[in-house]
């Protein structure tokens, strides 16, 4: 079985900072192209960075220049560290991959519709964001 683990989500004040983590079981990361997508109620899904599996990372407006991604050295775990947060940022953050070798997809919310979600057959069950203000 091929999963994706979030984690890392909290509640943080205003220009606080969090690591979210994007853990995989049953593969490993340079066998996929794994993105880290954010959801608000009543708001479009958004893509917020993309790591391919050579490695090449890929931001998107939402977070470009505040958010950080990385693969640790056992290429299981990818991470999203996030800096000056603000209200605007709260949302579940759920992380995709697209695994050839294929995976069964559990996954039918609205981030199918972002950029890059249709593809995507391995999800995880997000991990919420909350920052006051």
């Amino acid at each position: 079985e091929v999963r994706l683990v979030e984690s890392g989500g909290g509640s943080v004040q205003s220009g606080g900072s969090l690591r979210l983590s994007c853990t995989a079981l049953g593969f490993t990361l340079d066998e996929a192209d794994v993105t880290w997508y954010r959801e608000a109620p009543g708001a479009e899904c958004e893509f917020v960075a993309l790591m391919q599996r050579d490695g090449n990372i890929y931001y998107e407006d939402p977070m470009k220049g505040r958010a950080t991604v990385s693969r640790d050295v056992t290429k299981t775990t990818l991470y999203l560290e996030m800096t000056n947060l603000g209200p605007d940022d709260t949302a579940v953050y759920t992380c995709a991959a697209d695994l050839p070798r294929g995976g069964d997809r559990t996954y039918e919310g609205g981030c199918l519709g972002a950029l890059g979600g249709y593809q995507n057959n391995v999800w995880g069950q997000g991990t919420q964001v909350t920052v006051s203000s």
